[in-house]
């Protein structure tokens, strides 16, 4: 089974994982966590009903109850899960990928993701060696609804603030934020796509592919808004545009946050980032009294990580944030009501999106450039032989992938964890040393591409 991956169970139902897995991981689940009760929650694709039911099965013929969030947002997943004291528990989605994908979220007490490395290895094994033995009717576990679709929202609108001198484009991309979105933010934004709808007619749920911004791009001009927002499938990652449809890089978002934590609330503490994060956020954040510390990409190394170094919020390159507010997990809606009060504040100080992030992106960054390489490994040492052949780095990152800084320039090189690319990003002070360090890349990773 090629499903199981370093953060989640994800791949094209049918064809990468079976009910029957879905099944027995259901089964083993209790016992790999060590409960009796496990916290079930569902987006809307349309494998989503038939994933539920077997797991379903399987939890129950181990002994367990199902507890039945419904349909809902993998963060309300999280939160329920932490604020409820749940061991254990799944959601079933396939997050941003295409409709034919679907997969589980797996988290353990406090919300703390199971990854490959601490769990699903183990869960992987199991499916492969062990046959299920199911319990008795009598002792089989039952399926108890658990409705907490007020209580989330109650605490989401905590982060409100006023927002009504912005004229904003939403784009939920027929995702789960279309379940929330107008309870917490009115009839203020002009919605696009926020229908429940599994199939994605409208385009995939992925807003970092810049095919399915295109949309909110055309109608952030014709409405002459102030920005444009838009969701991912399952509502745990959230993206910007500015007043011209230019997108704004994500990481950047997380010294927009920093206006509201460490300024306004004038908290002190750590600020994760991901290894890929721009050095203009490091700048801004340190300005304004934080501490920053960098990781590991994806949600499976940052929400621990967070937890680890009680930092006060977080960010990645690939539109996560996270928050100590939120028990150390992302929440797209949380960073987007968060976002959405800061700059409507420097809007009423007479300062536009663009202006804000143009004064935070003071280098000028390449984005994620991806390689299909099978050798990985050699062409990451390539590079790094390459480039600190005759230039002597200012520091050196190797705990994914490799991040090499240099006084001008840095660059980050890493494996996916879940396509099979080489992943290659690189920021320097100007346009042209960037160019130039681009091209020596390619030039370098060449010989490896097949």
């Amino acid at each position: 089974m090629g499903a199981f991956k370093a953060y989640d169970i994800r791949g094209v139902y049918g064809r990468d994982f079976q009910k029957e897995d879905v099944y027995k991981i259901g089964y083993f689940l209790s016992e790999l966590l060590n409960t009796n009760r496990i916290l079930v929650g569902r987006d809307v694709r349309q494998s989503s009903p038939e994933i539920y039911a077997y797991l379903c099965q399987g939890i129950q013929d181990s002994g367990a109850d199902v507890c039945d969030l419904g349909v809902c947002t993998t963060p309300m997943v999280y939160w329920a899960t932490a604020e409820h004291g749940f061991k254990a528990s799944v959601m079933i989605t396939a997050s941003h990928n295409p409709k034919e994908y679907n997969g589980l979220k797996i988290s353990r007490e406090n919300a703390l993701p199971v990854g490959y490395d601490n769990g699903l290895n183990t869960l992987e094994r199991w499916l492969k060696e062990r046959t299920v033995q199911p319990k008795p009717q009598a002792e089989r576990g039952r399926v108890l609804p658990f409705d907490q679709k007020a209580a989330y929202l109650a605490f989401q609108r905590q982060w409100l603030s006023d927002f009504s001198n912005l004229k904003i484009v939403m784009d939920c991309s027929n995702g789960m934020a279309s379940l929330f979105v107008r309870d917490l933010y009115g009839d203020r934004p002009v919605y696009l796509y926020d229908e429940l709808d599994g199939s994605f007619p409208n385009h995939e749920a992925n807003p970092l592919d810049p095919a399915n911004i295109v949309d909110l791009q055309a109608a952030v001009g014709e409405e002459s808004a102030d920005l444009g927002v838009i969701f991912d499938g399952d509502a745990d990652r959230v993206m910007f545009v500015d007043e011209y449809g230019r997108f704004i890089s994500p990481d950047l978002m997380i010294a927009v946050l920093g206006f509201y934590f460490l300024k306004e609330k004038g908290l002190r503490g750590n600020v994760l980032q991901d290894i890929r994060t721009s050095k203009s956020v490091r700048r801004c954040i340190e300005e304004m009294g934080g501490t920053m510390a960098m990781w590991r990409v994806g949600r499976a190394y940052a929400a621990a990580k967070l937890r680890e170094i009680d930092g006060v919020f977080g960010g990645e390159l690939a539109g996560h944030y996270y928050f100590r507010d939120f028990h150390y997990s992302d929440s797209g809606l949380m960073a987007c009501s968060l976002i959405l009060g800061i700059l409507s504040r420097f809007k009423a100080a007479g300062k536009p999106v663009s202006r804000l992030i143009s004064e935070i992106a003071v280098y000028v960054g390449s984005g994620e450039l991806n390689f299909k390489i099978a050798d990985k490994e050699a062409a990451m040492e390539a590079l790094k032989a390459g480039f600190t052949a005759n230039e002597t780095p200012t520091a050196v990152y190797d705990f994914d992938g490799y991040r090499i800084e240099f006084e001008d320039w840095w660059f980050n090189v890493r494996p996916s964890n879940t396509e099979p690319y080489l992943r290659f990003i690189a920021e320097a002070a100007h346009r042209a040393l960037l160019e130039e360090k681009v091209r020596a890349a390619k030039e370098i990773l060449a010989r490896f591409i097949a």
